[in-house]
Order: C-alpha cells, then sequence, then structure tokens
C-alpha cells in the first residue's frame, strides 16, 4: 500500500510565485536581478580569498566556504522559479523535488554549522591572538569545513527521508517556489506526527547546539574586549567580528521561523517571505557585509577588479 500512495502522485506543482498573473513579469525581472548579483558578489569574493595571499588565513577560509554555499543555495532553488515566472512551467517531477529538497536542506545545514565554527575561529583570534595560527591550523581548518559539510548531508539524509517516505495520494501543489519540509508536510495523506517531532527535535537539538557555540564565543569575545580596555582593539574586534554577529543575526533568525516550530503554524504567505531572506537575500548581503566591514577584503577586491580590467 505503501508503493501504491507514494507512486500515486508523479509531480508536484509549484504554486509559490507563479500564481501571480500581473506582476509575473515583474517579479521575474526583480529575482533574476538579485540571482546575478548574488553570483557576481560571491564569486568574486571567492576570487579575491583565493588568489589573494594576504586572504590566506583561517578566518577567509571559512569565508570563502560561506560564499560557496551562498552560491548553491539560490541556484538550487532560483531557476526553477524564474521558468515558473516566465514560462510557467510549475510542475517538478517527484524525484526532482526530492533532490530540491535534500540539497536545500544541506546546503542550510552546512552553514548553519560554519557560522558557529567561524564564531569559534574569532573567539580564538581575540582571546589568543599569539597562538591563533596553532590553535587553528590548517589541519584543523580542513577537519572543520569537511565536518561541516558532511553535517549538512547526514542531517539531509535523515529529513528528506523522512518526508519522502509519507504517502502523496492527494494534491499536489506546493505552495512554496520550492520543495520544503512545511509545505510538503502539508501535503502528506499520511500521518505526519511522529516526522514533525523528529524533525523538531533534531533541528531544535542541532539549531540550539549551533547557537550555544556562537553565543559562549562571542560572549568570552566581549569580556576579553572590555578587560583589555584599549579602543584600538575595540574597533578590530568589533570590525571583524560585527560582520560575522550581522550575518548569524540575519540566517538563524530567519532560518529558526522556518524550520523549528509545529506545522499547525504554517502559513504559505508568510512562509514565502521568510524562506526569500535566507534563500535569496542573505546570500546576496553576506559578502556586501564582509566587504563593506572589512579592509583588507575590499582591498583584495579592489586588486581583483583591477586585474580584471587590465585583463579586459
Amino acid at each position: 500500500m505503501q508503493r501504491v500512495n507514494l507512486s500515486a502522485v508523479s509531480e508536484f506543482v509549484l504554486v509559490g510565485l507563479s500564481d501571480a498573473p500581473g506582476i509575473r513579469f515583474l517579479l521575474f525581472v526583480l529575482f533574476l536581478l538579485i540571482y546575478l548579483a548574488t553570483m557576481a558578489s560571491n564569486i568574486t569574493l571567492l576570487v579575491a580569498i583565493s588568489t589573494d595571499s594576504h586572504l590566506h588565513n583561517p578566518m577567509y577560509f571559512f569565508l570563502g566556504n560561506l560564499s560557496l554555499l551562498d552560491i548553491f543555495c539560490p541556484t538550487i532553488t532560483v531557476p526553477k522559479m524564474l521558468g515558473a515566472l516566465l514560462l510557467e512551467k510549475r510542475a517538478i517531477s517527484f524525484a526532482g523535488c526530492l533532490f530540491q529538497q535534500f540539497f536545500l536542506i544541506t546546503v542550510v545545514g552546512t552553514e548553519i554549522f560554519l557560522l558557529a565554527v567561524m564564531a569559534y575561529d574569532r573567539y580564538v583570534a581575540v582571546c589568543h591572538p599569539l597562538r591563533y595560527l596553532n590553535i587553528v591550523s590548517t589541519k584543523l581548518c580542513a577537519h572543520l569545513a569537511v565536518g561541516t559539510w558532511a553535517a549538512g548531508v547526514l542531517n539531509s539524509l535523515l529529513h528528506t527521508s523522512l518526508i519522502f517516505t509519507l504517502s502523496f495520494c492527494g494534491p499536489n501543489k506546493v505552495h512554496q517556489y520550492y520543495c520544503d519540509i512545511p509545505p510538503m508536510l502539508a501535503l502528506s495523506c499520511s500521518s505526519t506526527h511522529s516526522r514533525e517531532l523528529v524533525t523538531l527535535a533534531v533541528a531544535g537539538v542541532l539549531g540550539s547546539s549551533a547557537c550555544v557555540v556562537t553565543l559562549v564565543s562571542y560572549i568570552h569575545i566581549l569580556l576579553a574586549i572590555l578587560a583589555r580596555n584599549s579602543p584600538g582593539i575595540w574597533h578590530k574586534a568589533f570590525s571583524t567580528c560585527g560582520s560575522h554577529l550581522t550575518v548569524v543575526c540575519l540566517f538563524y533568525g530567519t532560518t529558526i521561523c522556518t524550520y523549528v516550530r509545529p506545522s499547525f503554524t504554517y502559513s504559505p504567505h508568510r512562509d514565502r517571505v521568510v524562506s526569500m531572506l535566507y534563500g535569496m537575500l542573505t546570500p546576496l548581503l553576506n559578502p556586501i557585509i564582509y566587504s563593506l566591514r572589512n579592509k583588507e577584503v575590499k582591498r583584495a577586491l579592489r586588486r581583483v577588479i583591477s586585474r580584471v580590467r587590465r585583463a579586459l
């Protein structure tokens, strides 16, 4: 019976934004420009980090990983949304929906863990500056990066398997512009209570653990800055840590609103807005936030732009 139910729905219809015919073309142009700007800014930042020797340290290694995630996140969802807005190709196969959700949750989960690792990196840099390169060694950076990606993949495997072993035998309209956990739970014609509990428990434990690591790291950073009583140190610490803290607040706030809550609070219209914040605007804002508040990144970006101009 389970196999029959699973095969009853062979495709889903994404109606998150394409159900607004009056402004469909305007939305297409707007989101295309946001997507292109996101790609351009994150790729430029990646090139700057990889080619500039002044940025070859742990902080910028993790920032490069963040830029890579910010490239993947909108790429997973936005092209399909643009096709739905312009060409009205709103259908997505069952397998396509599965893979889209798997990769999206992988990226979101990896970014949550990566932001916690970046907070620890800033803690060591501010509180133990003389031992920084010994503590956050190249080997540890590699292990932490691999660990965050592996944790994101395992977390996504769990959530995706929980969702796509449900029965889908009724409506197939996904009230979102991509396949995600809340709208898929709303479409299932089988009981979702146990899966909701597992999703909430796992998301709550992993999310709260990352938040605790970030919070504790910044408490130690704040105490260390206050103890030194030096305006120069304050300015340097806040210029590097302020960027990361801004990104953390943006990303954690939106993802927690989406995933760490019971399904009866699901609202299609509200979730569309929240998902755009972490799925489209946050990847666009991250490189801007880091480049505007970091002099080393600004100088590296100027060198990249000057090299491109000379090449052209």
